[in-house]
């Protein structure tokens, strides 16, 4: 067979073949020689100027761009650097031979990058751009303050120089401008939001800051145990301001919201709120009047919270007296100037100050909403007035399912029915089905429960 191949190629297909090898390798031998000549016999100058053309040259036949995008703008991290180690590391269809894995206090997740000299190739509406991490090696002498006092000589400490070089077809630069590095700015912040740990903030007016701890709170808008209804209605709100960001810069109104809650205690006021906090991975930041010297100090406290935050006075009927504007003037007479003022919490609410920050979630809390001032609640201060009152069947149906794990039970009825009659907060039906963990016993004791408590 291998026979009957080789008559059918032609004598003067051999020869042509034959031909193209020998001038192949003619060339090879004229490129060695014309490079051994220019090294040897001309200048180092007219070499690195043929050197120089010759890269001219390629480039600009080159149909290829390349974006260096560095680590640090300044003294500043580069956004776009950040967001491009986010992003890259993120993507499920990546194909490298390494990657680095960390995580941070701030983070609940493993955050995976691509390490150094890897290439990952990202398609973006149909095109192809491919991204390198580049990562230089610099010498640097320093001498910390405490190497100074022992009088150590200089260390030589090893760092890291990095950059992203990002090379596509130079017909997509308007692209990469206008739509693709956008994208990669915005899904790099939702991926951050994602994987953010969310804090819980205290005021220290001794020391002028907030300490930080870590919200470990479980409630979640899936368990929380309020009516069906309110809770759609309160997440349709909350969903719509939070991707309002544009419709409110389009109508010209700060970017924050207000919310009351209010109801007995033991209704759900601060799951709400963590809730609240665990769906939008905002931070709390909790404010306790009684440790404020003053309006001055209320509002420069303002200045220093975080955008996209939820901040929270709990009881504001009880945690400080709140004079009336008609008797501040004489209150401020009688040296009680340190105190914060109803005006001076309603400036705190909705003056220019506020807009020093966006996506800020304001909420107040109380057991007896006729106590409040009508000015502090009204529209644009507190938007959405949220009544958490005793449990009535939907919130039982949640709070069986979170304790016992059943949707229904021959003592649904019953008890549906006695919930009609008697008041019983979530926390007093939470604290009998805690009892057992077998539904039988657990929903007889809150039975009898709920007969005690009618029959007093």
């Amino acid at each position: 067979m291998a026979d009957e191949k080789a008559a059918l190629i032609s004598p003067q297909t051999v020869a042509n073949a034959k031909l193209i090898v020998s001038t192949a390798a003619s060339l090879a031998a004229s490129a060695v020689l014309i490079r051994a000549i220019v090294n040897d016999f001309l200048p180092s100058q007219f070499h690195t100027y043929l050197t120089s053309r010759f890269h001219s040259l390629s480039r600009r036949f080159s149909f290829q761009l390349t974006i260096v995008v560095e680590e640090f703008q300044g003294f500043a991290i580069n956004q776009v650097f950040e967001a491009a180690e986010i992003y890259l590391g993120s993507l499920s269809n990546i194909s490298v031979q390494r990657i680095r894995v960390g995580k941070t206090e701030n983070e609940m997740d493993l955050a995976v990058s691509v390490d150094s000299n890897e290439e990952v190739v990202d398609v973006f509406e149909g095109k192809k751009f491919k991204w390198k991490l580049i990562t230089t090696q610099v010498e640097a002498s320093s001498r910390s303050g405490r190497n100074q006092e022992m009088g150590d000589l200089n260390s030589s400490l090893r760092s890291e120089v990095r950059s992203f070089e990002l090379t596509f077809n130079k017909k997509h630069k308007e692209k990469v401008f206008k739509s693709y590095f956008p994208y990669l700015l915005e899904r790099a912040k939702a991926i951050r939001e994602q994987r953010k740990t969310v804090k819980i903030h205290n005021f220290n007016p001794w020391e002028w800051c907030y300490q930080s701890f870590n919200l470990n709170h479980p409630m979640n808008f899936d368990t929380i145990a309020v009516d069906s209804e309110l809770k759609r209605e309160f997440l349709e709100d909350l969903d719509n301001f939070i991707n309002g960001k544009d419709y409110y810069k389009k109508i010209g109104k700060v970017w924050k919201r207000g919310y009351l809650l209010y109801g007995p205690p033991g209704t759900g006021k601060t799951s709400l709120i963590a809730a609240m906090a665990n769906h939008l991975k905002f931070d709390i930041y909790d404010l306790d009047l009684n440790n404020i010297q003053g309006n001055t100090q209320l509002k420069n406290m303002l200045l220093s919270i975080s955008s996209r935050s939820i901040i929270v006075i709990e009881d504001i009927d009880c945690s400080i007296k709140l004079q009336n504007r008609d008797s501040e003037d004489q209150a401020q007479n009688e040296g009680n100037s340190n105190k914060v003022t109803l005006s001076g919490l309603l400036n705190f609410v909705d003056e220019l100050y506020s807009c020093c920050g966006e996506g800020r979630i304001m909420v107040f809390t109380t057991n007896y909403k006729d106590k409040l001032d009508s000015a502090l609640i009204r529209p644009g201060r507190m938007d959405m007035h949220i009544c958490l009152s005793y449990c009535n069947a939907s919130g039982f149906e949640q709070l069986a399912f979170n304790y016992l794990g059943i949707h229904g039970h021959a003592l649904f009825d019953e008890i549906k029915g006695l919930l009609k009659e008697i008041e019983v907060t979530p926390a007093e039906v939470a604290g009998e089905l805690v009892k057992s963990r077998d539904p039988d016993t657990s929903l007889q004791g809150f039975l009898s429960f709920l007969h005690n408590k009618r029959n007093q």
